[in-house]
């Protein structure tokens, strides 16, 4: 593995308007899939890859996800970041760097819901950074997602060299809610609200963005449909009683 990061970043401060009901009183990384919230999975995933402190961000019931975060047990160790306005993925990011500190970290979307496959996937988005790097994504295949994706967010060729989808375009894989970055990626972009989209293009110009594709189970989690199906879906890929229908 070429770097271990100890410290990533959870973004769970979104309104999570298409969620809508669930989220008119609940933040979206507080619903609960398999009987626990997308917010603990995301934690212990980066537990299970050596994470030791995990900053998250809030906004949209903020004192909720606080007292969440209150009552988990470490690791890993939660550093809680309360916004004045909502900063957006990359503001959130940028403005959270002094507690990530100056080595690669991981960014996972607070509601990002994965299984790993044969090695854990932080894991494999390590093993893909090195210094000709600021930013590893997680992608996953269109093809494979129980859901509405649209024409997808990326191609990739075949040293992981992805590339935004041109107009009119339909290209294979989404982004799957997780990375590994540097903090040079950020440092240079003002403060306040902005996507990490700004941040990525910057990189993609330089060559300097590579992508693992997911080779476990992924869940696109948009919609309350969404929620639902995956609630019905995952018991019987979890146990291997179900096959995809892809397969």
């Amino acid at each position: 593995m070429t770097v271990s990061p100890r410290s990533a970043m959870v973004l769970a401060a979104g309104f999570g308007t298409r969620m809508r009901p669930l989220t008119e009183t609940t933040a979206k990384p507080l619903l609960k899939l398999g009987g626990k919230t997308l917010l603990d999975h995301a934690l212990d995933h980066l537990a299970e890859a050596g994470v030791e402190t995990a900053a998250v961000n809030t906004f949209w019931q903020a004192d909720a996800v606080a007292e969440h975060l209150r009552r988990r047990t470490a690791p890993p160790r939660t550093v809680l970041l309360r916004e004045d306005v909502l900063l957006e993925t990359g503001g959130g990011v940028r403005a959270a760097l002094p507690v990530l500190g100056d080595d690669p970290f991981f960014v996972v979307n607070g509601d990002a819901f994965w299984l790993n496959g044969p090695i854990p996937a932080l894991l494999r988005l390590a093993d893909a950074f090195d210094p000709s790097v600021d930013a590893v994504l997680l992608l996953q295949r269109t093809s494979h997602v129980h859901a509405d994706v649209g024409l997808g967010d990326f191609a990739l060729d075949k040293w992981g060299v992805p590339r935004r989808r041109r107009q009119r375009e339909v290209v294979p894989y989404i982004y799957a809610g997780v990375q590994l970055i540097r903090p040079e990626l950020l440092e240079d972009l003002p403060e306040g609200p902005f996507s990490m989209n700004l941040a990525w293009d910057a990189a993609l110009a330089k060559g300097r963005v590579r992508a693992v594709v997911h080779d476990g189970i992924w869940f696109h989690l948009s919609t309350p449909q969404d929620l639902a199906e995956a609630e019905l879906i995952l018991p019987a890929q979890v146990t291997g009683d179900a096959r995809w229908p892809w397969r």
